[in-house]
């Protein structure tokens, strides 16, 4: 059974040993989440403690995916977003461990994530992700819009310059 909660900041520090395990396996597969080396853990925990302090302020919501009680996925939503964009919210950081995919967890987060963000009053949520991965295809399937590609926007665990896709979708109307 998978169990889905939002993180406060306190629940988030708590749990900082996991959350860096999920991002580092993932990145251990090669995603293409902003990470290149898994033995950058200092970079990993400084990602997770500056998301803390976001979850803190409100600008940001964590969700999280258990599986027997362990953190295997999470999902970030970004709320904090300058006044010409506070109808606007970002998705970030949707990761799932290696070891609990193909099980619908991300395909869940993103639809908690969409529930987070119209209760905000959102109405417009934007994300990006590497071209041709999975989760293209996933955002897809739920009602995402290609707004465009970027061509060699990150580099990858290879080496490699990735294109990005820009993607968006309209909710709460």
């Amino acid at each position: 059974m998978i169990d889905y909660e939002t993180l406060s900041a306190a629940q988030a520090q708590q749990e900082l040993a996991a959350l860096c395990e999920v991002l580092t396996g993932c990145v251990a597969q090669g995603a293409s989440v902003g990470f290149i080396d898994v033995a950058d853990t200092a970079s990993v925990a400084r990602f997770w403690q500056d998301v803390i302090y976001r979850l803190a302020s409100g600008d940001k919501q964590l969700l999280v995916a258990r599986q027997q009680g362990k953190i295997v996925a999470t999902v970030i939503v970004v709320l904090g977003m300058m006044p010409n964009g506070a109808h606007r919210a970002e998705i970030n950081k949707l990761l799932v461990h290696p070891a609990a995919r193909r099980q619908g967890i991300a395909r869940q987060l993103m639809l908690h994530a969409e529930l987070i963000a119209v209760q905000a009053r959102r109405s417009l949520l934007v994300l990006d992700t590497r071209s041709g991965d999975a989760a293209e295809q996933l955002y897809l399937s739920l009602g995402w819009q290609v707004a465009g590609t970027i061509p060699c926007f990150a580099r990858s665990t290879e080496g490699e310059f990735d294109a990005t896709t820009v993607m968006y979708k309209r909710v709460g109307q």
